[in-house]
């Protein structure tokens, strides 16, 4: 096939072999050119991850999440939480996405070398799977998720205690919606037996 008719294949042929071809450029292309890229010039190998929880939601404005039931000692609301790890309602109006984000929501990543108290960080539980959620402490590294009653401490994930060679990146930039093609996609092929990640 000379490069002419390719070219006509790719941008101007309207048949199923046309479509294919053209996800599988784009797939090699997002895939081994611009993620890498990306990736290098954000200081992270995940440069964009999909939202697939809502563990982030805030129910009703920043007021209300605020005042929502958490979990203690014993029962308590969200300020109450974060009082025993000294975050106040003014620091945590400082913070980046304090009003959290959505499932579906595409989160571009930064390099982790400066966590600060209130980011937004993604990294890895014992079975692989990225975890987004906000760092509550800085000694040992503790996250929570904003609509968590508690933060999750079990066998595959302890939040309680983040390692630093799990960290991915640190949230910048939210993109509302986007995630949803990687959430929809994923689906679809679960339905057909394949499991991705």
């Amino acid at each position: 096939m000379n490069l002419k008719k390719f070219w006509h294949f790719i941008w101007e042929e309207d048949s199923i072999w046309s479509w294919i071809a053209n996800i599988i450029i784009a797939f090699v292309l997002i895939k081994y050119i611009i993620f890498p890229v990306l990736g290098f010039a954000l200081g992270s190998e995940f440069p964009v991850v999909a939202v697939v929880s809502s563990s982030m939601e805030h129910d009703g404005n920043f007021d209300q999440w605020w005042s929502s039931r958490a979990i203690c000692e014993a029962e308590c609301t969200q300020e109450d939480f974060y009082k025993e790890y000294n975050i106040t309602k003014e620091q945590f109006r400082e913070f980046t996405f304090k009003n959290g984000f959505n499932k579906g929501d595409v989160m571009v990543l930064t390099s982790y070398k400066n966590i600060d108290l209130g980011d937004t960080i993604v990294f890895i539980s014992k079975d692989g799977r990225p975890i987004i959620h906000r760092v509550i402490s800085l000694d040992p590294i503790q996250t929570k998720g904003d609509h968590n009653q508690a933060q999750i401490m079990n066998q595959i994930l302890n939040e309680k205690n983040v390692s630093q060679y799990k960290l991915i990146g640190k949230a910048s930039v939210k993109i509302p919606l986007l995630g949803y093609v990687k959430i929809l996609f994923v689906d679809i092929m679960s339905l057909f037996g394949v499991q991705i990640s």
